[in-house]
């Protein structure tokens, strides 16, 4: 016993203090992260959750029986298609009264066909087409029955048959162009020249347009599904056909007008097998109009080539109008190209009041400056309201022209809006 436990008061024992151990707090941290995460880990082994834990209910289901599997038709409870394809929703195996089992198959592109997506230039709707498919050996797929009346406008080039210059020295613009027919007694009527564009990629909608639309209107087909026998069927009815480029936009690649699209990022030479590519999708073109494309328009590096390229094969160019930057007027002054311009878009705003109102003000400019272009979308309203225009217009004196009839060498073009 201790001098201290003597002294000390009774019945007051001192308790004797345990040194204290002290942990410090990341080391309590680190041990409660290691410890959740040994959990997980320990549970992810284990365990047999497929669904990562995600909420289910489980009902019981009855199956008619199958007397006989087809070969290559799904088993009961399985999707059509394969692994990684939904073909929609599930068909009963069991056969109808007094029908035979039907198989459901989802339509697939025809042979050397794809199926990609492109934005309407004027638009902005986006639209799946059934374009041709490259080549095995990475070339683009070509078309080669060249029609009796185009073999002498045609020069074979690797990327398909591309527009030139007979041996004559007839240009394609000129062997294509359509006759103006005058109005009686008013040979200096103002003349009104009429695009619409986005036509081939719907069969119906081009049928449409070649239905309702005088032959002065013009048309212009985007290079993506547009069948050959619709361009020979607009062209029998009167109408001047121009080919839609696809042209980079500031918003690319955010908005992309299609395959094949000419890019500032590209040198000259691959813009150029870009441009052939597009040519070739079909014949009988008088000229190019560009599709999207403010960025590349204003680019006189890249532009240039192009619009050259364009009239060293005997044809036009038309710009759209939607972009203020374009540099096409100069540059196609410079190349000897016939250029026209469009002044008003009739339907930004596509609405049937909106249409009419725009196709007011284009009369309106040609008779200010004689001449005015105009350029709408294959829309519906679109097509009905510029047919019922174009109806009226030589009864207001103001005549109704294909597009070769207004482009000129650029010194002589008015570079109104």
């Amino acid at each position: 016993m201790t001098t201290d436990d003597l002294s000390a008061p009774l019945g007051q024992r001192r308790s004797r203090r345990r040194p204290a151990i002290r942990i410090p707090v990341p080391y309590v941290i680190a041990g409660a992260l290691a410890l959740f995460l040994g959990t997980f880990v320990l549970w992810a082994a284990i365990g047999d959750d497929p669904l990562g834990g995600e909420p289910m209910a489980v009902a019981p289901t009855h199956l008619p029986a199958v007397a006989s599997a087809t070969p290559g038709a799904p088993r009961p409870g399985e999707v059509s298609g394969g692994p990684g394809r939904y073909d929609g929703p599930a068909q009963s195996l069991a056969p109808k009264p007094a029908q035979k089992a039907e198989q459901v198959k989802t339509p697939e592109p025809p042979n050397g066909t794809t199926t990609v997506n492109i934005i309407n230039g004027m638009t902005g709707t986006r639209q799946e087409v059934t374009i041709p498919a490259p080549a095995a050996g990475g070339s683009p797929a070509m078309p080669t029955i060249i029609a009796p009346a185009y073999a002498k406008f045609v020069e074979m080039t690797a990327q398909g048959p591309v527009p030139k210059i007979a041996a004559d020295g007839v240009r394609p613009a000129d062997a294509f162009a359509q006759p103006v027919k005058a109005l009686a007694g008013k040979s200096d009527a103002p003349r009104v020249a009429l695009i619409v564009g986005g036509l081939g990629v719907s069969a119906k909608t081009t049928s449409d347009a070649i239905a309702q639309l005088p032959g002065p209107v013009t048309f212009a087909f985007m290079p993506y599904g547009s069948d050959a026998a619709l361009v020979a069927r607009a062209r029998a009815g009167g109408h001047e056909i121009l080919l839609q480029v696809p042209m980079e936009p500031f918003s690319y690649p955010d908005n992309d007008p299609g395959p094949q699209t000419l890019l500032t990022s590209l040198t000259p030479q691959q813009n150029l097998d870009r441009l052939h590519w597009v040519m070739s999708r079909f014949q009988g073109y008088v000229g190019v109009i560009g599709m999207m494309g403010a960025r590349f328009t204003a680019s006189e590096q890249s532009f240039a080539p192009i619009l050259r390229e364009i009239a060293d094969r005997g044809l036009i160019f038309v710009d759209d109008g939607a972009n203020p930057r374009s540099v096409a007027g100069r540059i196609a002054g410079a190349s000897n190209l016939p250029f026209a311009k469009a002044e008003v878009i009739i339907d930004s705003v596509p609405t049937p009041d909106e249409i009419d109102r725009a196709l007011g003000r284009l009369e309106t400019a040609a008779r200010q400056h004689h001449v005015a272009v105009g350029i709408a979308s294959a829309l519906p309203a679109s097509i009905e309201h510029v047919a019922k225009w174009a109806k009226t217009a030589a009864s207001r004196g103001v005549i109704l022209v294909p597009i070769t009839a207004v482009a000129r060498k650029q010194d002589s073009v008015v570079g109104h809006r």
